[in-house]
């Protein structure tokens, strides 16, 4: 029985992925859309921390610990048969909002730009870390059979 707005796949299609980066009568976004649209199969991915696969932690810069953050968000993507072109939800969490501009520059070595996702941004007073600057989950629109995998 299809959903009450249609968004049930057939095992053969592949997820439906809207991008809107600046609908009519919202602020312009760089690095992110406004709104995202997807059916199928989401894949949430936890909040990835600044730790290498080995569980020693990147302790230093914000970019040292945004780019382990993102090894971490690509490794996640790959386990799942994704790629950063089908993230369509990003959450990032802050201790120190000074560190956005080196986050976002990790950020936009990563991210799709044809395929932006939306995104949140917070500022928290810690992470379960004390050295911790940044923790970044995410919200992945899956093929059929990625989702069996």
């Amino acid at each position: 029985m299809p959903g009450r707005l249609g968004l049930l796949l057939r095992r053969e299609e592949i997820p439906l992925i809207k991008h809107h980066p600046c609908p009519a009568g919202m602020p312009s976004s760089t690095g992110y859309s406004q709104v995202t649209v997807a059916s199928g199969v989401l894949a949430h991915i936890s909040g990835q921390m600044p730790v290498r696969p080995d569980g020693t932690p990147v302790l230093g810069s914000a970019a040292a610990q945004g780019e382990q953050v993102f090894q971490n968000l690509s490794a996640a993507l790959e386990a799942v048969g994704a790629s950063w072109s089908q993230v369509v939800k990003m959450n990032f969490y802050l201790r120190d909002m000074a560190d956005l501009e080196h986050v976002r520059a990790v950020r936009d070595r990563y991210v799709d730009p044809q395929h932006l996702p939306a995104s949140s941004l917070v500022q928290v007073a810690g992470l379960v870390h004390p050295d911790f600057r940044l923790e970044v989950d995410a919200t992945v629109a899956l093929d059929a059979d990625a989702a069996d995998g």
